[in-house]
């Protein structure tokens, strides 16, 4: 196990602090720094009087930060807290990565792992950070990681015992530049694995993966007609074309575990939606309300449009990740019955989607609600997929999605 006499922790989120704590058990000298209380040159003076030997870096951090480059300039070393966890584990590894989907991949293997009679933790992006979860006593048979692109960035040399990829769309780009520089961040998870590790991609990805597992149409693992293989999916929110490629993928990752399909079925159909992602938050006067505001990416929000029933009316917009969002239009045309805009993007996807569906400005998600009621019929969905991060309004994509509930909350209390 690599050890470190000082170290230094940039950023004092969750996985800044799970880090510190976990280099700090360890007896060493940790020094953590934040921008909200230093600025670059009390973190240049720092990096001088301290002279870490290596930093760890939050996710929120890109490459091209000062100061990330400081560092680099320093010749301090890069660590990612997922790869300072990981070099202590003593679990097996799944690791899961892709643009949409993984929470919820996440959440049911290891759901899976459990109704298994395997002892299995989430981690990662979603569940615990990585270094708290190898702290736990005893240890779980398996760390089920989420896995983001920006923890790929600095990883040097995790390796998992079974890696899965769920899809490459387009995300992130305001971050990595390219389609091509983010494809080949989320490839990088399947770089170190040697034969005796397990790699699961879609088919299409098979060239880029030699010898993985594969699933998707024509691959080893398909869902057809409500059901993956053995496993049946029919009644369960799995049971669809959208959802039924992560279910091939997670059917794929639980078989490699020795899981029985029963286990996999089991977990499905106890499976509760995560928050804010395809959550149902009221049905009204036969008007059903569906919280998705984890929808950050134009992708995530394609999915949820093909997911809902009836005639959906979609409230989008925010701070976009994207500049080109031409590919959702004809799916706009097809499925929405009504477009309401908020946020910093309300003008880009009108100019964008205006002639293919009829569009509201909003401006804010309270005035979206009050406008979508008076337009809504019995078998209607109101569906919250922003497209969009947040942060031009919100703290985050959590407190979007409780502003649309409380908002619907209204409604229901008027009695509408």
């Amino acid at each position: 196990m690599q050890t470190f006499a000082k170290t230094m922790v940039l950023g004092v989120g969750l996985s800044g602090k799970a880090a510190a704590e976990l280099l700090r058990a360890e007896g060493t000298k940790t020094l953590v720094l934040d921008e909200k209380t230093s600025d670059f040159s009390d973190f240049k003076s720092q990096i001088s009087n301290f002279q870490p030997d290596t930093a760890i870096v939050s996710p929120g951090f890109a490459l091209d930060h000062p100061w990330i480059q400081e560092l680099q300039k320093n010749g301090v070393p890069l660590l990612s807290e997922l790869e300072l966890g990981w070099l202590r584990r003593k679990s097996r590894v799944i690791a899961v990565t892709g643009s949409n989907g993984k929470s919820t991949g996440v959440k049911w293997i290891a759901d899976a792992l459990n109704a298994g009679g395997q002892t299995a933790v989430a981690c990662g992006n979603y569940g615990f950070p990585v270094s708290t979860a190898v702290m736990q006593i005893p240890p779980p048979d398996w760390l089920v990681i989420e896995v983001s692109s920006f923890q790929l960035e600095t990883v040097q040399k995790f390796r998992p015992d079974i890696g899965v990829l769920l899809n490459i769309l387009p995300n992130h780009l305001d971050r990595h530049g390219s389609m091509e520089a983010y494809r080949a961040l989320k490839l990088k998870l399947f770089a170190r694995q040697t034969k005796d590790d397990v790699a699961i991609v879609p088919v299409e990805f098979a060239n880029d993966v030699p010898g993985a597992k594969t699933f998707g149409a024509g691959g080893d693992y398909q869902y057809l007609e409500g059901r993956v293989g053995a496993v049946e999916l029919a009644g369960t929110q799995f049971a669809n074309d959208v959802l039924g490629a992560a279910a091939a993928a997670v059917t794929a990752v639980c078989e490699a575990c020795g899981l029985s399909p029963s286990a996999v079925e089991t977990a499905a159909r106890a499976f509760e939606p995560l928050p804010h992602r395809m959550e149902p938050v009221a049905e009204i006067d036969g008007i059903k309300f569906i919280d998705d505001s984890k929808a950050t990416n134009l992708a995530a929000m394609c999915a949820a449009v093909q997911m809902c029933p009836g005639r959906i009316h979609l409230i989008a917009g925010g701070r976009s990740k994207e500049k080109d969002l031409s590919f959702a239009k004809d799916l706009l045309a097809e499925r929405v019955s009504r477009l309401y805009l908020i946020g910093e993007a309300s003008g880009m996807m009108q100019a964008a989607w205006g002639e293919a569906v009829d569009c509201t400005p909003c401006e804010t998600v309270e005035k979206a609600v009050s406008a979508v009621w008076g337009c809504t019929g019995p078998g209607d969905t109101v569906l919250l997929s922003p497209a969009c991060t947040s942060f031009d309004q919100f703290g985050d994509f959590n407190e979007r999605g409780e502003v649309f509930a409380r908002e619907v909350g209204k409604l229901k209390r008027k009695g509408c």
